[in-house]
């Protein structure tokens, strides 16, 4: 399967360009993995106290049973475990689902952690009251099948929050051009953003499109769309790339990423029916 081959031999952990410099599995290795990945997302999600508080909802979640699709190398399994009644965490991969459990061991936290194939969830139907997945069902050859999954095991009444990419007018459409021009050539703008992103699938959405392929699954409560700063910026990886991102400042950045959407990441807040509904 050449997605979870891709994903075994470049896990996601933020050494794409500078390598993290601890060996894997320690504490250093998560904290620095934690440094370069929290710094990011603060400067386009604010957060009051814990990461992504405005986005999970952790002041509920205790006494909840959570699952989590896509672990990567643990930062919201850790954040997520720590405030529920149960945790469960699945990743596609081995070497994720043995890193984030490793992890959790390490900080004396409780979870169980399983190499599963978000598209046939090993788990009872209504078995979680909260799912959360962060970059990953656009990575699935059947997204539409994962959401039926996720909508079958979350309980009427349950919520759900999910990060996939962003079909913008600027990241999508006005990059793809300028990269197939570049490159002398042309293609499809899909395959041209494909090609230049993680995973050996990439889908990406409008909020329109994703509430079409939600629909009657779930109800879609909000959906916002951000980005990193380097969204913004139309250049080539490199030091001056860097050196415009860095004096760009984070409020203005979220007002070009999110307000004009020129950001890459769209954010949903859904809810599954009460059945009586």
């Amino acid at each position: 399967m050449a997605n979870r081959a891709w994903w075994e031999a470049a896990p996601m952990r933020y050494d794409w360009r500078e390598d993290l410099g601890a060996a894997p599995g320690t504490e250093a290795y998560f904290g620095e993995i934690d440094r370069r990945f929290l710094s990011s997302a603060k400067s386009f999600l604010p957060w009051r106290e814990i990461p992504f508080d405005t986005l999970i909802p952790f002041a509920d979640l205790g006494g909840r049973d959570v699952l989590e699709l896509g672990v990567g190398h643990g930062t919201h399994a850790q954040l997520l475990s720590s405030h529920c009644g149960s945790f469960t965490g699945i990743d596609l991969t081995a070497a994720a689902a043995r890193m984030t459990a490793r992890r959790l061991g390490q900080c004396g936290l409780r979870g169980r952690i399983l190499q599963m194939d978000g598209e046939a969830l090993g788990f009872s139907d209504d078995s979680f009251d909260y799912v959360w997945s962060w970059g990953v069902i656009h990575h699935s050859a059947d997204t539409p099948r994962i959401l039926a999954e996720i909508s079958r095991v979350l309980r009427p009444g349950g919520l759900c929050t999910v990060m996939v990419y962003y079909r913008s007018w600027w990241q999508y459409h006005a990059f793809g051009l300028a990269r197939g021009l570049l490159r002398g050539g042309w293609g499809s703008l899909h395959g041209i953003r494909a090609g230049n992103t993680d995973g050996a699938i990439a889908r990406y959405y409008t909020p329109s499109e994703w509430r079409s392929v939600t629909r009657g699954l779930f109800e879609v409560t909000s959906i916002q769309v951000c980005g990193l700063k380097s969204d913004i910026v139309p250049l080539p990886h490199g030091a001056l790339k860097d050196a415009v991102v860095k004096r760009l400042p984070d409020a203005a950045a979220r007002v070009l990423t999110s307000r004009l959407r020129m950001g890459s990441l769209l954010i949903a807040q859904m809810r599954k029916p009460d059945r009586a509904r």
